[in-house]
């Protein structure tokens, strides 16, 4: 615990844990879609169960640095490019995200009307288990960034349990308003998919810098906000409105 009384440790701290927040939010926003098939009573639960296992991961992860780091030794080649444990942990993630991100999108769009009700719930364990799957792929990078950064394991530790923290706060709040409104829950699955086709890209050795990413999600995100705070808008006119037929109870 000697790190306590280092200033650049707490430095360190400080940026770290800010990097896992943010890095963290494709898995609240997974989460989020996730929760949102299982019962009222239950998102509460998987949510705060999922990011507590997510937690215990990304500690363990961390206590076994020296094989994560022996992920990035090349396997194999493919079409001249080296291809390690990571890079396959990583293309498995963003293929089974581009798939579930689809496949949520299909459901949503054509699945609750007509026909939709042939679509079925998902079960808790299942949740957890996804949940589960899909944090093994973002904690690779994750712990493998936070190595980078900081020397001292209780610094990174430290961090993770922060940040994860963090997201047990959030997760809730952006959960209810990704549910109240269908269109940010297309625009949430349309982040996966561009989350989903990075992890391949990286995977297969073509690095997409995060900034473009954060800053096409950031620019997306404005654009809806616009939408709604005008939907409200046009709606609060229409309401006031005299001309505007009222309905009678």
């Amino acid at each position: 615990m000697a790190w306590l009384t280092s200033p650049e440790a707490w430095v360190a701290l400080v940026a770290l844990t800010a990097l896992e927040i943010v890095l963290g939010i494709d898995n609240i926003i997974f989460i989020s879609i996730l929760t949102g098939k299982l019962p009222q009573e239950l998102r509460a639960r998987a949510r705060t169960l999922g990011l507590a296992l997510a937690m215990i991961l990304r500690i363990a992860l961390l206590f076994s640095i020296t094989w994560i780091i022996r992920l990035t030794s090349p396997i194999f080649e493919l079409f001249g490019q080296g291809i390690s444990g990571r890079d396959l942990i990583l293309i498995a993630g963003g293929l089974f995200l581009l798939g579930k991100a689809t496949q949520e999108i299909h459901q949503k769009l054509e699945g609750e009307h007509g026909q939709a009700n042939a679509s079925i719930s998902a079960s808790f364990t299942s949740v957890l288990i996804q949940i589960m799957l899909l944090d093994i792929v973002f904690s690779i990078d994750s712990v493998i960034t936070a190595v980078g950064m900081a020397n001292e394991l209780g610094v990174m530790v430290t961090a993770v349990v922060i940040a994860v923290g963090t997201m047990m706060i959030l997760a809730g709040p952006i959960s209810a308003f990704v549910e109240r409104r269908p269109t940010v829950k297309i625009l949430a699955l349309s982040f996966l998919i561009l989350i989903g086709m990075s992890l391949v890209a990286e995977g297969l050795g073509q690095h997409i810098p995060k900034g473009y990413l954060y800053f096409a999600m950031g620019f997306s995100v404005f654009v809806e906000a616009l939408n709604l705070r005008l939907r409200r808008s046009t709606s609060s006119i229409n309401l006031r409105s005299p001309y505007v037929k009222q309905d009678t109870p």
